[in-house]
């Protein structure tokens, strides 16, 4: 297959999922809170993918802002994201449309169908992350309009299932509504795989982490350039009874700290100084703040390194539009690869 008929395929491949998001690539960039700002998300859209602003504990007013700062910066579509358990949900939807964002990804858990329903009334397109078939099921009953399915391999908040196997399950059996792929992907080949296994498109978080235009300190990112596969790991959990939800991060002194952490608190609940319930909640806010300081501030030996397993695809600075181009670009030579002398000498 020429480059020319290779570069038709994966357009008729992905045509769906770009009609649905309204770009040239279907790759979307991943929410990451404090990464995905503006000045990211805008050169995402610019590139020809599908940007992201990462809403995460933003007030409206601050949310309207960002949103106005990323129109400034970009004409083409870009989406936001939206915690599900945010206190103010509702006011966040409606900011959302009247500054006419065309699409809202709700996050954090199971949107309910009032939030998809008011978010579709401000005239926006809603996706949801579905963890499984039955998930993916209600969610299309109550209106949402794509999915996104993310394994594993990805950073921050994780689930148990690999991104592989995710697809398999959920590829098949969902195609009422656009399904794009998540979690670990780096290169252009994996996210033709997932394509071609019935996706609509993609979405790459870590890889956009690097990019010229992400504010993220010098510091974190010369973390993630080091960084291999094997260094970003999931939180330990030390005790079932004082549940902790994965976290995918590289290895450092805050995630050592937070084992020690743990059995401290524990320790002094067993003790009766302290309750279960204020245990737990010191073990949760044992983060808070932590992401900031080491993405804004650079302390990446007691903040927090989110990363998702394709770290170490990570392996210079790059432009944003070039590490699309790049990722488009494997797909297509993997698909032009198909067909030439390697299978003329299988017979011989």
């Amino acid at each position: 297959m020429n480059k020319a008929k290779a570069k038709q395929r994966l357009e008729l491949l992905w045509r769906r999922g770009r009609e649905f998001l309204g770009t040239e690539y279907a790759i979307m960039g991943g929410a990451m809170s404090w990464i995905s700002e503006r000045n990211l998300v805008a050169a995402i859209s610019n590139g020809g993918g599908f940007g992201v602003l990462a809403c995460g504990t933003m007030t409206p007013d601050r949310l309207a802002e960002e949103i106005q700062a990323t129109q400034a910066l970009t004409t083409r579509p870009f989406g936001v994201n939206l915690i599900t358990m945010h206190t103010d949900l509702d006011a966040l939807i409606d900011v959302c449309g009247r500054l006419s964002v065309g699409h809202i990804v709700l996050a954090g858990g199971l949107p309910t169908a009032a939030a998809i329903r008011r978010a579709k009334d401000q005239g926006a397109r809603v996706m949801g992350f579905a963890p499984t078939v039955p998930f993916a099921r209600k969610l299309v009953r109550t209106g949402i309009d794509a999915l996104v399915i993310e394994g594993t391999e990805a950073g921050g908040h994780i689930g148990p299932v690999a991104t592989s196997v995710l697809a398999q399950e959920i590829l098949p059996q969902v195609t009422e509504v656009p399904v794009f792929v998540a979690g670990g992907i780096g290169r252009g080949e994996a996210m033709l795989s997932f394509l071609e296994m019935g996706a609509s498109g993609c979405q790459l978080g870590t890889r956009f982490v690097c990019a010229t235009e992400c504010i993220a300190h010098p510091n974190f990112k010369q973390s993630f350039i080091k960084a291999s596969a094997r260094d970003a790991i999931p939180s330990v959990q030390v005790d079932p009874q004082f549940p902790v939800i994965p976290v995918r991060a590289l290895a450092n002194n805050a995630t050592r700290r937070f084992v020690e952490f743990q059995h401290e608190v524990i320790a002094r609940c067993r003790s009766g100084e302290i309750t279960q319930k204020e245990a737990q909640l010191q073990i949760e806010h044992y983060w808070a703040g932590a992401l900031r300081r080491a993405v804004i501030d650079g302390d990446i030996e007691n903040g927090s390194l989110m990363a998702g397993q394709s770290v170490g695809l990570v392996t210079r600075e790059q432009p944003t539009a070039e590490i699309l181009g790049e990722v488009v670009e494997q797909a297509i030579d993997a698909l032009a690869a198909r067909e030439g002398p390697s299978l003329a000498l299988v017979g011989q």
